[in-house]
C-alpha cells in the first residue's frame, strides 16, 4: 500500500532539507555566540518549517489513509480515526 504522501514526496523532502539547513544554521549561530534573540528567531522559523511538513503529512493521511479506511468501514476505519485524532492532539500540544 502506498503512503498518502507519495504524490508530495519530493516537496516534503525539499522542505525537510531546508529545515535541516536552518537547524545547522542555528547550531552555527550558537557556536559563533550570536545574540540570543536572533537565535530564537531562527528556532521559530525552523519550528514553523517542521510544522508545515507535519500539516502536509496530516492532510495527506486524512485524504488517503483515513478516507480509504472509512470507505471500507469496520474496525480499521475506527483505528485510522483514532490514529488521526491522536496525531492531531500531538500537533496541537507541541
Amino acid at each position: 500500500m502506498a503512503h498518502g504522501y507519495v504524490d508530495n514526496k519530493s516537496a516534503l523532502l525539499a522542505r525537510l532539507s531546508r529545515a535541516e539547513g536552518q537547524v545547522r544554521g542555528i547550531a552555527r549561530m550558537i557556536d559563533e555566540d550570536v545574540y540570543c534573540i536572533d537565535v530564537l528567531t531562527q528556532v521559530s522559523a525552523a519550528t514553523k518549517a517542521l510544522e508545515s511538513v507535519a500539516l502536509s503529512l496530516l492532510e495527506d493521511h486524512l485524504a488517503h489513509c483515513v478516507a480509504q479506511a472509512t470507505a471500507e468501514g469496520g474496525p480499521l476505519a475506527e483505528e485510522k480515526l483514532r490514529e488521526a485524532n491522536a496525531a492531531i492532539a500531538r500537533l496541537v500540544r507541541s
